[in-house]
C-alpha cells in the first residue's frame, strides 16, 4: 500500500507539472504601435540658380521649416511622412516645398539614440523666379539620420540628411540635398 501511495503521488505530481506548462507569464508588454510628430528646421541646396545664371547650383542654400510624423507598426515596419517649406534666404525668388512619405528603417540603436535610413516619395513644388512662376514635380528622397530620446515622450532629431532626385524636371533632372534638425513628441 505504501508503494502504491508513493507511485500515485509521483504520477499526480508529474501530471500537475505537465499541466502547469512551466512558462512564466510576461509581467508587462510594450505597445507595438506608436505615432510621433515633430517639427524641424532645414537648410537645402536647391540645385538651381534661376534663369539668370549659367551655374546649375544656386550660390546660397534655402532655409525653411517642416513637420514630420513617424508611425511605428513594429520594430522593422515604420513609415515617415514629412512636409518642408524652404522659403527663406531666396536667391532670385527660388523656393521649394516638399511633401513626401515612405518607409523608415531603424538601422542601429545605442544608448538613447536610434540611427535610421529612409526612402521617401511624393512631390515638390518649386517657384522659379520673383514673378511667381511655379510648377510641381515628382520627388524621390533618400536619406538617414539619428533621433535621441530625451524623455519617454520627447526626442531630438540630431541630424537628418536627405538627397532628393526629381526625375522629370523640364528636359533634365534636379538633385537638391540638405540637412534638418528637429524636436518630436510621442503621441502614443
Amino acid at each position: 500500500m505504501r508503494r502504491f501511495c508513493v507511485f500515485l503521488f509521483t504520477i499526480l505530481l508529474f501530471a500537475g507539472a505537465v499541466a502547469a506548462d512551466a512558462q512564466a507569464v510576461p509581467s508587462a508588454t510594450g505597445r507595438q504601435v506608436s505615432i510621433t510628430a515633430g517639427g524641424m528646421a532645414s537648410a537645402f541646396q536647391p540645385d538651381y540658380a534661376g534663369f539668370c545664371c549659367s551655374a546649375s547650383a544656386g550660390p546660397q542654400p534655402l532655409f525653411g521649416v517642416g513637420a514630420y510624423v513617424d508611425v511605428r507598426l513594429r520594430r522593422w515596419v515604420q513609415f515617415e511622412a514629412e512636409a518642408r517649406w524652404l522659403r527663406w534666404n531666396k536667391y532670385y525668388g527660388i523656393s521649394q516645398d516638399n511633401y513626401l512619405i515612405g518607409p523608415r528603417l531603424p538601422v542601429y540603436r545605442f544608448w538613447k539614440a536610434t540611427v535610421y535610413g529612409k526612402a521617401l516619395g511624393g512631390f515638390s513644388k518649386m517657384t522659379f523666379d520673383p514673378y511667381g512662376d511655379h510648377s510641381s514635380f515628382t520627388d524621390l528622397a533618400f536619406g538617414g539620420g539619428a533621433d535621441v530620446k530625451l524623455t519617454r515622450k520627447i526626442s531630438v532629431r540630431v541630424a537628418d540628411f536627405e538627397y532628393h532626385y526629381w526625375p522629370k524636371w523640364g528636359n533634365s533632372t534636379l538633385k537638391p540635398y540638405g540637412a534638418s534638425m528637429g524636436v518630436s513628441y510621442k503621441i502614443f
